[in-house]
């Protein structure tokens, strides 16, 4: 039997932001608030994730790239 792996969400953001962070878009020191200027009208769902997981609008986007598993406790 093959347990077929859902990619959390989360996973996704995060390899968007650093696709961001790689293109030098943003940087890995802004706060994640700068985010928000990208994604618009998603941001307002986004931004409730982050905060969930902990984060801050203030927190670097560092600490959102550090993340290395998603799971919902």
């Amino acid at each position: 039997m093959t347990q077929q792996l859902v990619t959390h969400p989360m996973v996704k953001f995060q390899r968007q932001v650093y696709s961001l962070v790689e293109s030098k878009i943003i940087k890995p020191s802004d706060s994640l608030w700068k985010i928000a200027l990208l994604y618009g009208d998603e941001w307002s769902y986004w931004k409730k994730e982050l905060i969930d997981f902990g984060f801050t609008m203030q927190d670097p986007i560092a600490d959102l790239l550090a993340v290395e598993a998603w799971d919902e406790e």
